[in-house]
């Protein structure tokens, strides 16, 4: 019997967003998107990005594009129970869980800021991103300490 939900990673059933035709883009939108609503997902980042243009006189894509790769992590730990203790044990992390954390943590970090609509939010999060600051490289920094923190259980790691 399967612990976890078993995930389909067929990116078939993904397309690419409807302005910009960027698959890392839409994926965003969807994890943006709540209840189902994406029109309005899209209308947010949408707005957001340009929001960015105004702001940093660039091509919007390409902020984005630093933002998630910046905020990537490349460390992470997990819990591993050996002998009756468990160990956070510092592992490297794969491609699409890498872009799945950073997206997460941005759209986290946005949320949590204050301001008005989530679209500037959004936005002041991805520019700070992209130049490696705001609350989601912070939470970045955070699992790369813990990670460096806990190196010495890395040889319980399979």
């Amino acid at each position: 019997m399967p612990r976890k939900k078993r995930i389909y990673k067929n990116k078939e059933f993904l397309r690419p967003d409807p302005k910009f035709g960027n698959l890392m883009l839409s994926r965003f939108i969807n994890q943006i998107m709540r209840r189902g609503k994406k029109s309005i997902a899209q209308k947010v980042v949408y707005g957001a990005l340009d929001i960015v243009s105004e702001k940093t006189k660039d091509d919007p894509l390409m902020v984005f594009d630093a933002a998630i790769r910046n905020v990537a992590p490349v460390l992470e730990v997990k819990g591993k129970r050996i002998g009756g203790a468990n160990y956070q044990i510092a592992q490297e992390v794969r491609g699409d869980r890498r872009e799945t954390l950073a997206m997460r943590w941005l759209k986290e970090a946005a949320r949590t800021r204050s301001g008005k609509a989530m679209a500037e939010k959004l936005a002041a999060e991805l520019i700070d991103a992209s130049k490696k600051e705001g609350g989601a490289m912070k939470r970045r920094e955070e699992v790369h300490r813990m990670a460096e923190a806990n190196r010495a259980f890395s040889h319980f790691a399979r």
